[in-house]
């Protein structure tokens, strides 16, 4: 069995790990954001690439990422339907996971194998995780082939690209069955999932068994982030509440 990257080991020994969607940040105010999320004690910062043409909404690429300057993981979401022509790009701004969906390209195989030999540029000895992605509307089975190629599964819980919708009922189920694939396969591979996770139900998903949690709106609701982003950590990362 091929010995994880230190970045997917530490990601193993901490699970559950919350990541932070900052899309639905006040943009205009990017490092002061990204610093609250730092204080709040944040491990990773989910960013939503999307092209306009694999789902509705055209958002950031590159420059953003780059521009993001922190010690967070940079969880970067390809929802593109070209993503290797993307992936040295989105490397070389500073990305620490890479999640690649199945339904976005015919060279996925490919996609994985340059993400493989592709080096980090933070660190290049942590190396860069390989996720594949899935949406609620694609079979979970159609990960199967590319478990030898990722070190996470994520599975969305909403359809890519409309903001506000709950969290799918299905999900569960896709998650246990997700969950059987990769204990066949033998590898040590984590499991998230992205999408309709809330304040309310952020400790439930969490209960399902996955490693991490993407969530991105019920810390950047346009009130206290700070205190938003502390919540969603101690009931994603079961953090114990502080005695008074």
């Amino acid at each position: 069995m091929p010995t994880p990257t230190p970045t997917i080991a530490m990601l193993a020994a901490s699970s559950p790990r919350a990541s932070i969607g900052i899309l639905t940040a006040d943009l205009g105010r990017l490092a002061e954001e990204v610093a609250l999320l730092e204080a709040a004690g944040a491990g990773l910062v989910h960013i939503d690439v999307m092209d306009g043409v694999f789902c509705p909404l055209l958002t950031v690429g590159p420059p953003f990422i780059r521009a993001i300057r922190t010690p967070l993981l940079k969880d970067v979401h390809l929802m593109v339907r070209d993503p290797l022509a993307q992936i040295d790009a989105v490397v070389a701004a500073g990305a620490d996971l890479i999640t690649i969906h199945i339904e976005s390209a015919t060279q996925v195989h490919r996609a994985l194998a340059v993400l493989g030999r592709a080096v980090n540029v933070n660190e290049p000895e942590r190396g860069i995780v390989r996720a594949i992605g899935v949406n609620p509307s694609s079979p979970i089975e159609a990960i199967e082939p590319f478990l030898e190629d990722v070190e996470m599964v994520l599975v969305l819980a909403v359809d890519p690209g409309w903001s506000g919708q709950p969290f799918a009922a299905s999900t569960e189920r896709r998650l246990d069955r997700a969950r059987r694939l990769i204990a066949e396969s033998g590898r040590p591979i984590q499991l998230g999932v992205d999408g309709g996770v809330t304040r309310a139900n952020a400790a439930w998903v969490t209960s399902l068994g996955v490693d991490l949690v993407v969530t991105g709106s019920a810390v950047f609701d346009g009130r206290d982030v700070a205190a938003n982003a502390r919540q969603m950590l101690d009931l994603i990362e079961r953090r114990p509440t502080p005695k008074q």
